[in-house]
């Protein structure tokens, strides 16, 4: 448990000696604030299908190169492009990252709602950006949710934000800030091994990510007791006429994010949380960006290769690194044609 690793630190390495918090009355405990979050996520979900009391059909065509020009007959806010990809084979159920509808890149498991085309995405894909993109942000997520319950009632976790960084910087990263009593405290190879081992729990349950988009005031009760995911929301709200704020749920972890996300957490193969560093701001709380790096089930690297990549993905990634390794990326070299989106 990560508030024993903590204490242990903190108090010189001598067992038995711990923190206790007095949390005040107002104060939930992780876990509460979970299963809050699931359950108004649960609420609005059945709110907004509840909406659609008859059910309509629309007309799904598929574009792809196999089987294109196939349509299909679906349900609308019911059916989502994995329904669809059940209608073509097994082998897009199982290597379909995301979807294209109408050009617009879509989850798996969002619901369709109107006739559209439809093309699915995967990481063999000439150009795989998008999915790239999508499972860096789910594997932050994953990581989220690990961090948020590692310390269980004793020290405050505040999830921040996950920085949308490319495959390119080397880890997925989230920044969090933890009890003030944590600020000396630096995780060890064995702290990062055990919360590795939560996260694999995680894949190994083969959650699916859920997409909800919500008003902004449902958006506000879910996350009241965080006020970095309140300045979130409200900068999310300001950005499209609505005022609508989109989340995302795997198991009863809820989430502020764009997405789009992976279809499952099982689509992770290999997978390690390896570092955490101070990152230097101006606000008075310590702000720490835990980081980590993964390959998916159909992307499986040789252990030398994946040890070189474990050990890139400690090194402190920012917004400017990620930013010059994004333009070394598309530069042309040696002569040869401009360079392309590199695969995970």
């Amino acid at each position: 448990m990560a508030a024993r690793w903590a204490a242990r630190c903190l108090w010189g390495g001598r067992e038995g000696r711990r923190f206790i918090s007095t949390p005040t009355v107002s104060r939930l405990t992780s876990d509460e604030v979970i299963q809050m979050r699931n359950e108004l996520f649960t609420k609005e979900k059945e709110r907004q299908l509840s909406l659609h009391p008859r059910i309509e059909k629309i007309e799904v065509k598929y574009t792809g190169k196999s089987h294109p020009g196939s349509v299909f007959v679906m349900n609308k806010a019911l059916s989502t492009p994995y329904n669809c990809a059940m209608h073509l084979s097994e082998w897009h159920c199982k290597k379909s990252v995301l979807a294209l509808v109408d050009g617009e890149v879509w989850d798996m498991y969002r619901p369709l709602t109107k006739s559209c085309e439809i093309q699915f995405l995967s990481f063999k894909d000439d150009n795989p950006e998008e999915v790239n993109k999508a499972y860096w942000r789910s594997c932050a997520m994953i990581m989220a949710c690990v961090l948020k319950r590692a310390f269980k009632d004793e020290y405050s976790v505040n999830l921040i934000k996950a920085p949308e960084v490319p495959v390119i910087s080397g880890a997925f990263c989230y920044d969090v800030i933890l009890d003030n009593k944590l600020n000396d405290w630096r995780p060890t190879n064995d702290n990062f091994r055990s919360l590795t081992r939560d996260a694999r729990k995680l894949i190994d349950k083969d959650l699916p990510f859920e997409t909800l988009h919500v008003e902004v005031k449902v958006a506000r009760e879910m996350f009241q007791h965080n006020r970095y995911k309140m300045e979130m929301i409200e900068q999310k709200a300001s950005q499209n006429m609505e005022g609508i704020v989109t989340l995302h749920r795997f198991g009863d972890f809820v989430d502020v994010s764009e997405g789009p996300h992976i279809p499952k957490t099982s689509f992770c193969f290999q997978y390690e949380i390896t570092a955490a560093h101070n990152l230097q701001t101006n606000q008075s709380e310590l702000i720490r960006r835990f980081q980590g790096v993964s390959l998916p089930i159909h992307l499986k690297a040789h252990h030398t290769v994946w040890h070189k990549l474990l050990e890139r993905s400690k090194r402190l990634v920012t917004e400017e690194k990620y930013l010059e390794a994004a333009v070394e990326c598309h530069e042309p070299k040696d002569g040869t044609e401009e360079g392309k989106t590199v695969s995970i």
